[in-house]
């Protein structure tokens, strides 16, 4: 069964989902942010070391313990905790992206890997920012609750593909009752709307 509090996963996905209803929508943010993740952790990449090794230690590979590596801690403890099975995946795809970042970071500079991480994130957005005003025509989730909306996004979008490729569901009944929770918010949203017309 579901957790309750901050690791509420029928919470957080309702909330995120119901910003996300549109197919076209759905799709652009599962092009999209995963490559946001990876590009912010490109950036982050060039962060301070928030540790540093005994002398004569060197971990190698241009992996730093800096603000990316914290940043992928964070988001993959908290994925793990919101469900097991699909949040170790949301795990092990953070640990990929920061280390996928942090070579390609080694490999190109701070002048390059700025650029070639602010360009990625311009794309990014934009294709979600159209994703809203052009499909969805409802601002983003990240309007109504920032935290909530950039800590669900990358889990949602992999959630979403589990459940509708995979048919995957945390626990029995979690497709029927989300749903639900869903359609119940933009239908809340829809007679807001309204009133606010008239």
């Amino acid at each position: 069964m579901g957790r309750s509090g901050l690791f509420d996963l029928e919470k957080h996905f309702a909330f995120y989902g119901a910003y996300h209803s549109n197919p076209v929508n759905i799709l652009i943010h599962t092009l999209f942010v995963w490559p946001i993740v990876f590009s912010t952790l490109l950036l982050m990449y060039f962060t301070p070391s928030l540790f540093n090794f005994p002398y004569g230690f060197d971990p190698g590979y241009g992996l730093i313990l800096n603000l990316g590596f914290v940043f992928t801690v964070i988001y993959s403890l908290f994925y793990v905790c919101l469900d097991n099975k699909a949040g170790s995946l949301a795990a092990l795809l953070c640990f990929l992206c920061w280390v996928g970042a942090s070579l390609l970071g080694q490999r190109l500079g701070f002048s390059l890997g700025w650029k070639v991480g602010l360009a990625a994130q311009l794309v990014c957005w934009t294709g979600q920012f159209i994703g809203h005003g052009v499909f969805e025509k409802r601002a983003p989730a990240l309007l109504d609750n920032l935290v909530q909306a950039f800590l669900m996004a990358p889990f949602f979008v992999l959630l979403e593909v589990l459940l509708s490729v995979l048919d995957y569901e945390p626990y029995p009944g979690f497709r029927t009752t989300v749903e639900a929770r869903i359609n119940a918010d933009i239908q809340e949203w829809q007679e807001k709307k309204q009133k606010k017309i008239f």
